[in-house]
């Protein structure tokens, strides 16, 4: 889990914030949300998030450079900007801010999540990328898997989907998700998760049977 690590969101898109909303949640973290720049201002400086997402459009008021400088003005906090812009001249005004990434849309949420991750842990708020699951320990900054002490030799997507129900721990998680959390996209054929949870169980040998199958839906791993 992020250990309620606290992410703001600022979009004046509703349908965007509901899905960064649920996004992030999923990732365990604890969620604010506000539609334009006051109210982000406002939340941040009730709530004190960790990093927060800025779109650059907000409609009326202030836009999201804006709020992102007098954010930046009053802490270090990590600023990602979201918005449909591509010219160079806008992503540089972002940078400008002391914005410390830059997300342009259509976005794959997972690619967003893990730029969230990575800020995250430059920061120190998201200490070493560790996870403890039962017998499994998990480091994802230095790529390793241990089970009862003993490395576990897995490939990148093997580890980062024991990281993602290692995360959800008791929640079962469904193929879609994986798909869109590990390889980033939605609609592809769902026997890909299943030849690489096959294999993971198959390294993971005695502890294969904490990832249980949940028929139709996806899976679950139990500690």
């Amino acid at each position: 889990m992020a250990n309620d690590l606290r992410i703001l969101i600022v979009d004046d898109d509703p349908g965007m914030r509901e899905l960064l909303r649920t996004v992030f949640v999923r990732e365990g973290f604890v969620v604010d949300t506000a539609a334009d720049a006051a109210g982000g201002e406002r939340a941040a400086d009730a709530s004190r998030p960790d990093v927060a997402i800025l779109d650059i459009r907000l409609g009326a008021g202030p836009d999201g450079l804006t709020l992102a400088r007098q954010l930046r003005a009053r802490s270090d906090l990590p600023l990602v900007l979201l918005t449909s812009a591509t010219e160079v001249a806008d992503r540089l005004a972002g940078f400008e801010t002391g914005a410390d990434d830059y997300v342009a849309k259509p976005f794959v949420t997972a690619e967003l999540v893990a730029r969230v991750r990575a800020l995250l842990r430059r920061s120190g708020a998201l200490s070493g990328g560790r996870i403890t699951a039962g017998p499994l320990r998990i480091d994802e900054n230095g790529r390793r898997v241990y089970l009862d002490e003993a490395p576990v030799d897995l490939t990148r997507i093997e580890l980062e989907l024991l990281a993602v129900l290692a995360r959800q721990s008791g929640r079962v998680v469904s193929k879609p998700e994986l798909l869109r959390r590990v390889w980033g996209f939605d609609g592809y054929d769902h026997n890909l998760v299943e030849v690489h949870v096959s294999s993971l169980r198959r390294k993971l040998g005695p502890a294969a049977s904490l990832i249980e199958t949940v028929r139709g839906v996806g899976y679950v791993l139990r500690v």
